[in-house]
């Protein structure tokens, strides 16, 4: 089956990639291509330069998108559809949404009313340090 899929081309903390058609036996980092459909800049996420036609008629004809490539399409609104999850399956990431829901009454600092101690002999301890 062929893939679409980026293939890195970049020095050393300078990350490039072509956007190349492969079979998806070949590894991405094995340098065996059909063809290159363009490139992207991962620093400069707006200078993208794929060729559009090419890739569409390649999706028409069978060619898989990898999740990433499909979703800078979506992104530069090349194709339509819904961005796929690419974060690795074992991430434990919890949505800040949860965390902070669960941590508010937990957190919660009783007052000394509450408590059962005296308002007077908070008072008093404050008379006492000055």
């Amino acid at each position: 089956m062929l893939m679409i899929r980026l293939q890195r081309v970049g020095r050393k903390h300078e990350p490039v990639f072509r956007l190349v058609l492969t079979d998806s036996k070949n590894g991405p980092k094995s340098g065996k291509f059909l063809e290159i459909l363009g490139s992207y800049d991962a620093r400069r996420g707006e200078k993208a330069e794929f060729n559009i036609e090419r890739v569409k008629h390649l999706m028409k004809d069978g060619a898989q998108l990898s999740d990433t490539v499909n979703n800078l399409l979506v992104k530069r609104k090349i194709i339509i559809g819904k961005k796929m999850n690419v974060l690795s399956k074992k991430s434990t990431r919890v949505p800040v949404e949860t965390k902070v829901a669960t941590e508010t009454p937990e957190t919660e600092i009783p007052m000394p009313e509450e408590v059962g101690v005296p308002t007077e002999s908070v008072g008093i301890a404050e008379e006492k340090a000055l």
